[in-house]
């Protein structure tokens, strides 16, 4: 990914005039200082669409920003393996090093992929966990997290976790040969990163992540397969993952038609709910005639 020079400005927008004018003393009409007057419309949709303006504006700069800040962290990453400062593992090696010589596993995972299925043995600190806030500043990146494909893989908005650095040291001295892997590989990246700059010198990453591991080279606890932990929204639901299609293809034909009826049924849903919101319409239009 290649880093991006672009900026886009926040742009603010002061309200503090746009709810009301008041007239004073100044204009000699002293007697009249306490009155108000409200905005017009095209004043108050002015000031919406200001609003929605810096709103867009934010979310876009939000996003310039993290593409700028994954292309930057790639290049750090790619420099400690080259120069293995981290080493690197297969999901593989390192089961043989977790079931045979006892080496301790960092699960590094969020919450919604770890409460699916983890390492039996292995230690969960999460370096990025699931945003359940609701203040300002945290909705408009859930709308966007949502829009640009939450939906679709059900991946909720994740935070950084400022407790992740003091909790591993708690746990693990610095001269202790760690196992770090999280889903797909790159969080753990992230993670052995900072270990790193903390004072870890025997870091090892786990390649690929969980997703990479087939179901002998880990000893798996939980509801579903290491390796359907990290799927979610409307395309597991549809089957629609590259992992389901790979279970499809080794479960055959039953499988399948767990999921062709789950489309089958959203067909005939949201059929049923156009004809119902069709059937509203002429209902209401009908009060509207008498």
């Amino acid at each position: 990914m290649e880093a991006l020079s672009l900026s886009l400005p926040t742009i603010t927008v002061t309200n503090s005039n746009l709810n009301y004018v008041s007239l004073s003393a100044a204009s000699g009409y002293a007697s009249l200082s306490s009155l108000q007057h409200r905005p017009s419309s095209s004043t108050r949709l002015f000031a919406m669409k200001k609003s929605v303006v810096r709103v867009r504006a934010e979310n876009e700069d939000f996003e310039l920003k993290q593409v700028r800040d994954m292309a930057a962290a790639k290049k750090r990453w790619e420099a400690l393996l080259r120069e293995e400062k981290i080493k690197v593992l297969t999901p593989r090696e390192a089961g043989y090093a977790v079931q045979l010589s006892n080496k301790p596993l960092l699960d590094v995972r969020p919450s919604n992929e770890h409460n699916k299925a983890w390492v039996k043995g292995s230690t969960w600190i999460p370096i990025f966990d699931v945003d359940n806030g609701l203040d300002i500043g945290t909705i408009p990146r859930k709308v966007t997290n949502f829009a640009m494909g939450g939906w679709w893989s059900g991946m909720p908005t994740l935070s950084f976790d400022n407790s992740f650095l003091p909790k591993v040291m708690e746990k693990f001295p610095k001269d202790a040969e760690l196992i770090v892997a999280c889903q797909k590989g790159l969080r753990s990246l992230a993670a052995c990163e900072q270990l790193y700059n903390a004072g870890y010198k025997n870091l090892f990453w786990v390649q690929g992540g969980f997703e990479a591991a087939e179901e002998e080279d880990l000893v798996v606890e939980g509801s579903v397969p290491l390796k359907f932990a990290g799927i979610g929204g409307v395309s597991e639901f549809l089957g629609w993952t590259d992992q389901q299609r790979a279970a499809a293809a080794k479960e055959g034909w039953g499988y399948r038609l767990v999921f062709s009826a789950r489309l089958i049924g959203l067909f005939l849903v949201a059929d049923a709910l156009f004809i119902g919101a069709q059937q509203v319409g002429h209902y209401l239009q009908e009060i509207r005639t008498h």
